[in-house]
């Protein structure tokens, strides 16, 4: 119990000092964004900033000029470095949060060294909307996996929407729906599959249109980062990629993997 107090305190604090430094959102007008090298080639997927994430989004298109005002002021953005955590489990639960650019994983670290990796989340997806609404202590963490740059909107901003917006309403309907298929998803492949066909899975998860709508063909990931998501070794995770390029499904490529074949990896082990 010490260890894990000791432990929750430091990751706590690191917490704290990252949210202490949140930047109020502003337009973009002559701004100069770091991007993330491993996206380069892919410059038309990279979101400058979390207005351009609010804009782009499906439900942020259907906003009138006033409920866009009011959800941009109630928004701001920031940096996480690798294996940062961007929100900790027991925390309490005060913005929803989308990834403007990079990678995520939802996880559940034990103090006994294990952890259980739920899902990861990438460029284009937003989280959190289901602890936001119970108003309970957050269940999971989320760690940066790459430099990561995530949005966050306040709890008043969110029931505001939610108030105000038929069409908010619809969509935050439809990714409680998505979200919920997804997970029901995972427990099938966590105690069904081989880990070949979890892998597939995993990478077949991260092109969600609802969920994830950001996500490139051309999927900046390492066998490392895929490792993380599927809760397997990079060894173990390169292994089945060679499996999956066999079947015609994928291609590893310098600073990603090209998804050769969509359907083929949800169908992959059927």
């Amino acid at each position: 119990r010490s260890f894990e107090r000791l432990w929750r305190l430091s990751a706590y604090a690191s917490l704290a000092a990252g949210l202490h430094n949140l930047s109020p959102l502003r337009p973009s007008v002559g701004s100069r964004p770091t991007y993330n090298c491993r996206q380069a080639d892919n410059p038309e997927n990279i979101l400058k900033n979390a207005e351009e994430l609010l804009r782009s989004s499906s439900w942020g298109k259907t906003l009138t000029d006033e409920e866009m005002t009011k959800a941009l002021a109630g928004t701001t953005e920031r940096s996480y470095a690798p294996g940062a955590f961007i929100c900790m489990k027991g925390e309490p639960v005060e913005f929803w949060m989308g990834i403007i650019d990079g990678l995520g994983k939802m996880a559940s670290h034990w103090t006994t060294g294990k952890t259980t990796s739920l899902t990861g989340i990438s460029t284009g997806g937003w989280f959190g909307e289901g602890s936001l609404l119970k108003k309970e202590a957050r269940r999971y963490d989320v760690m940066a996996i790459r430099e990561t740059r995530v949005a966050f909107m306040n709890r008043s901003t969110f029931l505001w929407l939610l108030d105000h917006s038929i069409p908010f309403n619809r969509y935050m309907i439809e990714q409680l729906n998505e979200r919920l298929g997804q997970f029901i998803g995972m427990m099938e492949n966590e105690r069904l599959l081989d880990i070949d066909t979890r892998i597939a899975r995993v990478l077949a998860a991260l092109f969600n249109p609802v969920l994830y709508p950001g996500t490139n063909r051309l999927l900046q990931i390492s066998q490392e980062e895929l490792g993380y998501l599927a809760g397997v070794s990079r060894q173990r995770a390169n292994q089945a990629l060679k499996t999956l390029e066999d079947a015609g499904l994928v291609r590893s490529e310098y600073g990603g993997i090209n998804i050769l074949e969509l359907d083929g990896l949800r169908r992959f082990g059927d």
